[in-house]
């Protein structure tokens, strides 16, 4: 979520009126400001898309929750000492959150262990262990629109009789010690991205948000109120005419047996009755397509924790497969392929597996990726239910990614076409008729540089390295992973030093190359990619024949807060990751909103940005998906790329031969013997090319403008205004055909997307 103090004024239309009081008060709203704690309680790209979203769904006045953990420790505060990241608790809530407000009057009681039984009166899961879920809401304002909705974190409560019951004479110090066991669920947020870590922990985790939110919802939809006639709904058919619930990702994939569970063992209904419910409730949205990300539980860790689930999770299994076999007979290896239970040495759930068969609607979030899915990881049930599955394109919130974070831009923008595009991002392709207009070019040019030149001042004061304003500032933040491939970028760093220095004399473009982003604490390669960015930083920075015509900077704790001051900053905008492997993407919207001109391959949303503002505007490189699977089937081979192009060759022996590591000459061999013999993400396949696109960005900078108004004006199908909509419009739980077009079937607001109800029946007040 970042801050909120100035994202509230933003949004309630305070920002002068505060800064006049403040000022009266003699304080300083900049420093003020500057005291908040980012909430940092996501990883990276799918935790800030849902608070783009939850912005979005409050200024369209969907009535909508987002749901969550209230981690006591978010993401971890990242330092860079001697090179190396270092990682820090993020004690965020230290001092309190001002925005939250604990609502234990609506506190639920959430089970783990224990016991099935089988009775006369149906299934009891009996015998377990109780943890409470106290719910805290932060408010969420619309956009100059009185409306507000709210956020809802849960936080894990021991109840009062907590190991208490049981213990033996003279354990009641450690029975309370042991409460601490309970509220470690939501003690601390899991720092993967793009990686599944298979930890009991974090199943409990999954299951908590989930089972607390379920009743949260149904509580919610039962206790309705219509106007002053107060009445209270037991049939819970018509759940899905009020209630959608988005599943963001496969980690509230248990939100699908836990509803099965309480329609069947609680609320009595029949399997086939509770099913129907399910599917036409829940909707799911696929964020990676890879493998080493998707969520695959034990079995035995299932049987342990939620035996009940596992129960429900084999008979959703079994109804399934034998639907799947009356279609296909004899084909028992889609049978294998299709089941949710993956056989092995281990047996594993596959979480992917169980959010399709149990939704309505199936979404990736990019159209490429979108495709992706329905040929490869899921093209089994793309040919069952090829009905199922949509796009949505991901979209950021412009009032933080514009108004907030770049008000110079936002008003030169306003000058030309009115306000109203801050609602409706689409009316920016009006700036397409001033693309010549020299008092808008100089504008937009005079603001970046303003922006640039107040950026350069942090960087001096918080890393004492001079900038050279005037040179390009070529920025590359996102989470450091090997897909993303910043060791492309510290490749092309290599290259363009080793020219800078073989031809001192001839006239450079100046780069300042800024690289930032936090390596999850436990990925090896991730660590020492960093370590690779400053050493290069430490031998190009001190040498006095490059001077200030290249700098390396790596931006320590890359967080929401310094994404703000750096995309305004910035002028290219690196999405680098080899084609197929990023799902969407959302920095490459918020560079190409903010007048960054992209340098990218054809992955993710960089082909739909490129269709919006013009291949033209851009500067593609690179394979494209189907090159990538042509190598995959011929097999990718680094050595005759090394042996074939001598700056690559050169660039690979000074990282090899320990020219930026010199008093630890093969401190990179790790590295050096990925990119060489195993590197799944073809970083020298794309070498030749993104170096080639690379020169054609230097000699192009100085023509700049014309092209980011094109950019600006191509961005407007990016706002998360937009996506949302989509959402709650194509919806398949409306009773529309397959095939039919949904869009004139009824308006937006009849049903939210997310975890939703209808405004009017309002049983407490944000």
């Amino acid at each position: 979520m970042g801050r909120t103090l100035q994202n509230t004024m933003v949004n309630l239309a305070l920002e002068n009126a505060c800064d006049e009081a403040t000022y009266q008060l003699g304080l300083d709203m900049e420093e003020l400001q500057d005291i908040e704690e980012d909430a940092g309680l996501g990883n990276g790209g799918l935790g800030r898309l849902a608070a783009c979203f939850l912005d979005s769904m409050a200024t369209l006045g969907l009535a909508a929750y987002g749901y969550g953990i209230r981690y006591e420790f978010g993401i971890f505060n990242q330092k860079i000492v001697s090179g190396w990241q270092v990682e820090e608790a993020d004690d965020w809530l230290r001092y309190g959150n001002p925005w939250e407000k604990a609502r234990p009057e609506y506190m639920r009681p959430v089970h783990f262990y224990g016991r099935v039984e089988h009775t006369d009166e149906g299934v009891k899961w009996v015998d377990t262990q109780v943890v409470l879920a106290l719910p805290y809401d932060t408010p969420v304002p619309g956009y100059r629109n009185n409306i507000v909705n709210t956020m809802r974190l849960w936080s894990a409560k021991a109840p009062c009789d907590f190991n208490l019951k049981d213990f033996n004479v003279g354990g009641y110090i450690q029975a309370v010690l042991d409460r601490n066991l309970a509220e470690n669920i939501s003690r601390v947020l899991y720092p993967n991205d793009n990686f599944f870590e298979g930890k009991e922990l974090r199943l409990k985790q999954e299951y908590f948000v989930v089972a607390a939110t379920l009743q949260d919802i149904i509580r919610r939809f039962k206790a309705s109120k219509f106007g002053s006639t107060e009445f209270v709904r037991l049939d819970l058919s018509s759940l899905p005419d009020k209630v959608a619930i988005q599943l963001n990702d496969t980690h509230p994939a248990m939100a699908i047996p836990e509803l099965m569970r309480l329609l069947v063992d609680q609320e009595k209904l029949t399997w086939e009755k509770s099913w129907d419910i399910v599917v036409r409730t829940c909707a799911y949205t696929n964020h990676t397509v890879l493998p080493e990300a998707l969520e695959r539980w034990p079995v035995d860790l299932f049987q342990n924790l939620l035996p009940r689930h596992l129960e429900i999770i084999y008979e959703i299994n079994r109804r399934h497969l034998e639907r799947i076999g009356k279609m296909f007979p004899g084909d028992l290896d889609r049978l294998r392929r299709m089941s949710l239970i993956e056989e092995g040495d281990v047996k594993k759930i596959n979480m992917a597996h169980l959010c399709i068969v149990g939704s309505h609607a199936v979404n990736g979030v990019a159209q490429i990726h979108s495709e992706i899915i329905k040929d490869t990881v899921f093209k089994d049930f793309y040919e069952v239910d090829p009905e199922k599955f949509q796009n949505k394109t991901n979209g950021i919130t412009p009032r933080r990614w514009l108004v907030m974070c770049n008000p110079g831009l936002a008003d030169a923008i306003a000058e030309r076409i009115g306000e109203d595009y801050i609602r409706d991002l689409s009316q920016l392709k009006q700036l397409l008729k001033f693309v010549n207009d020299d008092s808008l070019i100089s504008d937009v040019t005079t603001v970046k540089q303003e922006n640039k030149l107040k950026f350069a001042a942090y960087l001096e004061k918080q890393y004492k390295v001079k900038i050279n304003p005037d040179s390009m500032f070529d920025v590359h933040v996102k989470r450091i992973h090997e897909y993303k491939r910043q060791l492309l970028n510290c490749l092309h760093i290599i290259t363009f030093y080793n020219r800078i220095r073989k031809e001192p004399q001839k006239k450079w473009t100046p780069r300042t190359i800024m690289i930032g982003g936090k390596a999850a604490p436990g990925y090896h390669t991730a660590k020492m990619i960093i370590k690779l960015i400053t050493s290069i930083g430490d031998i190009v920075n001190n040498d006095p024949i490059v001077g200030d015509r290249l700098k390396v900077i790596f931006l320590e704790n890359y967080r929401v807060t310094l994404a703000e001051k750096v995309v305004p900053a910035a002028d290219l905008s690196e999405q680098i990751s080899t084609a197929g492997t990023e799902a969407s993407g959302t920095g490459n919207m918020k560079f190409m909103l903010n007048g960054a001109l992209t340098i990218g391959t054809m992955d993710g949303a960089n082909v739909e940005m490129a269709e919006e503002a013009g291949e033209e505007n851009l500067f593609i490189f690179g394979m494209r998906v189907k090159d990538v699977e042509e190598m995959d089937k011929k097999g990718y081979d680094a050595m005759s790329y090394y042996n074939r192009i001598p700056e690559l060759k050169q660039a690979m022996d000074q990282i090899s031969g320990g020219f930026f590591s010199p008093n630890q000459p093969d401190l990179f061999k790790d590295l050096v013997n990925m990119l060489m013999h195993h590197d799944r993400f073809k970083v020298f396949a794309d070498y030749e090319d993104y170096i080639k696109c690379q020169d054609k960005v230097s000699a192009l900078y100085k023509e700049w403008a014309k092209k980011v108004i094109h950019n600006i004006a191509g961005s407007g199908k990016f706002s998360s205004d937009r996506t949302i909509a989509q959402y709650a419009r194509e919806d398949l739980g409306d009773g529309a055909q397959p095939g039919e077009d949904r869009s004139s079937r009824r308006p937006a607001l009849n049903r939210a997307p997310a975890l939703v109800r209808d405004r009017r029946n309002t049983t407490e007040s944000s």
